[in-house]
């Protein structure tokens, strides 16, 4: 009980007692200097510390004007780097569809007419239309929401976002392949036995250029028929529990005239007979 009495008489110690004592006595003023001495010292640093502040201010409204000019002089920059790129694209483009009309022309005069046309159809080489289906898939609605990556169809590489996939796109064309279609091209872009279907970042690239959504994807052939075996096959169904899982939008329609550009670029591949004879079973 003493011990408790102690603490309870002596909540301060008698240290800082004595301390707070003698500032008392000496007339504190709450941490203000009281010298004269010191007091211009304080008022020096006070002036010097404004100084401080007003030249910062007065050297950056004296540089605006200077990082203005020099942002204007990027965007300029960029702006004639851009129009540079299209120009070049626009070369690119008009040499690629030059090789492809040469391409043509070499594939009609090296056979018949009638084998040509299939050929060159097959290939995708020939601007193709007739009866089909129209296939239009979108993303979900909330594409950018995210999920947090507990969405089963999260992968190393990409996590569910209510974004249409490369290999989703790869499914749904090659499921109207195998249903019958003759020619299939998305967005404009027409494919052939060699197109690749890939992704760069959540962009889908068809042959290397990015492709925006909705992805319309038209099919040549027996149009309702050929809309009823995709919904019905193995691919459909995938793309059927995409629209219902993930909120993938998509519709299909059988179309009387869909018209399909022909390929940009051709590889032309010929086989040749060997020179070289052999001799099997002589003596």
């Amino acid at each position: 009980m003493s011990l408790i009495t102690n603490v309870m008489d002596h909540s301060l110690d008698d240290g800082y007692a004595e301390a707070a004592t003698r500032k008392r006595a000496a007339g504190g003023t709450g941490g203000l200097p009281n010298t004269l001495r010191a007091r211009l010292v304080l008022a020096g640093g006070l002036v010097l510390a404004a100084l401080v502040v007003t030249l910062g201010a007065a050297q950056t409204h004296v540089a605006a004007p200077v990082v203005a000019k020099e942002r204007q002089e990027l965007i300029d920059r960029i702006d004639r780097e851009t129009k540079d790129a299209d120009r070049l694209q626009g070369d690119v483009d008009a040499l690629r569809d030059d090789v492809g009309e040469r391409q043509r022309v070499a594939l009609r005069e090296s056979g018949g007419s009638a084998g040509a046309d299939l050929v060159g159809m097959l290939s995708g080489a020939t601007a193709v239309h007739g009866p089909g289906v129209k296939l239009v898939v979108d993303d979900a609605k909330e594409a950018d929401s995210g999920d947090g990556g507990t969405n089963p169809r999260q992968t190393a590489d990409f996590s569910d976002t209510g974004r249409l996939r490369d290999r989703d796109l790869q499914r749904v064309v090659n499921g109207l392949w195998a249903s019958g279609a003759e020619a299939v091209s998305v967005n404009g872009q027409r494919l052939t036995a060699l197109s690749a279907i890939r992704a760069a970042g959540d962009a889908i690239l068809v042959d290397n250029k990015p492709l925006v959504p909705p992805y319309t994807v038209l099919a040549v052939g027996d149009g309702q028929r050929l809309a009823t075996r995709f919904q019905d096959g193995a691919d459909g169904l995938y793309l059927h529990a995409l629209e219902q899982n993930f909120g993938i939008r998509a519709t299909i329609s059988a179309e009387g005239d869909v018209r399909l550009p022909a390929a940009p670029s051709v590889i032309v591949r010929t086989a040749q007979p060997s020179t070289e004879k052999t001799e099997k079973g002589t003596s």
